[in-house]
């Protein structure tokens, strides 16, 4: 059975959410710059305490619910690039038109219908990542396609919202965020659940990817654009793994996921098969650890108490394995910690961690656990143990009877890790702050689609003569426009090929990146300069790299100024020829031998003396000429 027929017996279905941050010059709903910030900078800070609100129906959104269960303290640091709207000290102004305008031309690259009139909600939610409380989003648009490998993916929505604040500091009791980020305009796009293979899934959202900054309107970087699987199988449950970064884990996360789901069901059959149970009390056996030598419970018995609980049958299976590396255990462990406790014990991993034998044997009595069952056991404050020793005990149910349905973070190795709940409709109401947009017909039929990054690709390898890597990197860069725009100023100058400036973008610039050098000190006008100055024949090409390295380390000099500061001003083939003429010379038995085969290796010499300052070919025609003259003497 090949990869693709296994995922389809299981019944695999599979949906992306893209988030992407659109480059607008203005926040969503104020006019701050969205401009990021180092914290360094900031000139505000104050901080605020949330909690679950219920909804207009009177009921609280439970993954909200399950957000606050620990008390946390949030600090927001604000700078002058930031307003009271991102405080939640002002209303909302009205919604950016030019983020509109950007989202619109995504709904029309994904075959779109847009809605009438576009009306703003809030989204509930409480971890500190938004000062109100709630996050600002609109439903734009629905119905769209785009075609795969496969099949014709579904585009169920487009949603047009603001940007959460940025987590930079993570405490114990609080949690410091950066509002610079706050209120950068955004899409999600969700698709249907119509990937059917993990492949499939980094397959769909490289074309996503590719249509998003086919707008060339979308913001480039770390964190600006994020991608959450929808994952589920047939006897399993629907999983959402949130902040997926980078397009090449895609595919192992929906892999493990799918075998996070084989494995917990088969741990249900065989819990199933034992009659497996929970006892549902709540022992305190904090006597049993009196003289315990395990630091962590030490520490905690100082201020708290050691709480347990007894898994009717479960011995040996709390430390079987889910994902590569983590348990069942890691899931009890993973739904205590949002009490606020560091992790739990359980008989599976004991005796270990300072605990001994004697101690594990005193628990089981202490709680009643015969053979078969397991104990799980957690030291801290009493109101935190017993809050993560509840969260437990649903866990332990859920393992018998089901996968439960929850919000998973994506780990770097592929795995994922609890988070909350699923959120339910609990968590959405109106916006009443933001005045509803009408979206005509004409105004969506007037929006203009860009020439596709795939087409664009094709192209570059017919106009310019490009190789097909070449031209897919050079079309995925964040030097395209600027690429474009070098080439059309010299699209009537010979001298200056499409192949050195795409391989000075994608190839001479990440190299000084990975030598310290700051590129991004380096503007548009200094690129310009740069082949201005090579298609005048005042510097070669051989001389970029040191140009480039000199404007990032002094990006106030002109290129005239740097050129003369690295000499490479005023060279006369005079000059080489003379070098030339010197070099044959003291090389004559080595040309007699070679003949123009000598051309090769004198011509690293004659460039290493006129390093930059002259081009190759120069070179090699006048090394050529003194050789031939050299032999017909």
């Amino acid at each position: 059975m090949n990869n693709d027929d296994y995922y389809r017996e299981l019944g695999l279905k599979c949906g992306l959410e893209i988030h992407q941050q659109l480059d607008s010059k203005e926040k969503l709903f104020c006019r701050c710059p969205t401009t990021l910030r180092d914290t360094e900078e900031s000139n505000v800070e104050f901080y605020r305490y949330l909690r679950a609100t219920e909804s207009e129906m009177g009921e609280k959104d439970r993954a909200a619910v399950e957000q606050t269960k620990v008390n946390r303290k949030y600090v927001y640091k604000g700078y002058d690039t930031t307003c009271l709207v991102e405080y939640d000290e002002e209303p909302p102004r009205k919604l950016n038109t030019e983020a509109l305008d950007i989202a619109l031309v995504v709904a029309k690259l994904m075959n779109m219908r847009p809605v009438e009139q576009l009306h703003v909600m809030r989204k509930i939610v409480v971890d500190g990542s938004n000062t109100t409380g709630f996050q600002r989003t609109a439903f734009l648009a629905n119905d769209g396609t785009i075609p795969t490998s496969l099949n014709e993916v579904g585009v169920d929505v487009l949603c047009i919202e603001e940007e959460s604040a940025q987590k930079i500091e993570d405490k114990k009791d609080s949690i410091v965020y950066s509002l610079d980020r706050l209120g950068i305009p955004l899409v999600e796009i969700g698709t249907a659940p119509d990937i059917i293979t993990p492949a499939h899934a980094r397959e769909t959202a490289r074309i996503i990817g590719m249509l998003l900054r086919s707008t060339g309107k979308v913001k480039r970087g770390q964190g600006t654009i994020r991608q959450d699987v929808n994952i589920s199988i047939a006897e399993g449950a629907r999983v959402e793994v949130k902040g997926v970064q980078a397009l090449d884990m895609i595919e192992a996360i929906v892999e493990l996921e799918v075998e996070r789901q084989v494995n917990l069901l088969r741990i249900r059959e065989k819990l199933q098969q034992r009659s497996a149970g929970v006892h549902n009390e709540i022992f305190d056996v904090t006597d049993v650890f009196r003289d315990t030598e395990s630091k962590v419970i030490k520490r905690a018995l100082k201020k708290g108490k050691v709480l347990a609980i007894r898994l009717i049958g479960f011995d040996g299976i709390i430390g079987e394995e889910v994902q590569p590396g983590r348990r069942l255990g890691t899931e009890f462990s993973d739904r205590a910690k949002p009490s606020g406790v560091g992790g739990i014990f359980h008989t599976d991993e004991l005796p270990k961690y300072g605990i001994t034998a004697d101690e594990v044997e005193s628990l089981r009595t202490a709680v009643g656990a015969t053979d078969g069952d397991a104990v799980v056991l957690v030291a801290d404050s009493y109101k935190k143990a017993h809050g993560a020793m509840e969260s437990v005990l649903i866990r332990a149910r859920e393992a018998l009877e089901f996968v439960p349905e929850e919000t998973r973070r994506a780990l770097p190795d592929g795995n994922t890790a609890y988070m909350r709940p699923l959120p339910g409709a609990s968590r959405m109401y109106p916006e009443t702050d933001v005045p509803v947009i009408d979206i005509s017909s004409s105004y969506f039929e007037s929006v203009e689609t860009p020439e596709l990054l795939i087409d664009k690709s094709k192209r570059f390898t017919e106009e310019y003569n490009l190789n097909d890597e070449l031209a897919e990197k050079i079309v995925y860069s964040k030097y395209l426009l600027l690429f474009e725009k070098i080439m059309d100023r010299f699209s009537l100058n010979g001298s200056i090929g499409a192949t050195l400036v795409a391989r000075t973008f994608t190839g001479r610039l990440p190299e000084l990146r990975r030598d310290g050098i700051d590129v991004e000190k380096l503007q548009d006008d200094h690129f310009i300069a740069l082949f201005d100055a090579i298609g005048e024949g005042k510097v070669a090409k051989e001389g970029i790299d040191e140009l480039l390295r000199l404007l990032a380390e002094k990006p106030d000099l002109s290129i005239d100024e740097a050129l003369k500061e690295l000499g490479f001003s005023g060279i006369d083939t005079s000059e080489i020829e003379s070098f030339a003429v010197n070099l044959v010379r003291e090389r004559a038995d080595f040309v007699n031998e070679k003949g123009l085969g000598a051309v090769g290796p004198l011509m690293g010499i004659v460039m290493g003396q006129f390093r930059g300052k002259v081009d190759g070919k120069v070179v090699s025609n006048i090394l050529k000429q003194k050789i031939e003259e050299h032999i017909n003497s």
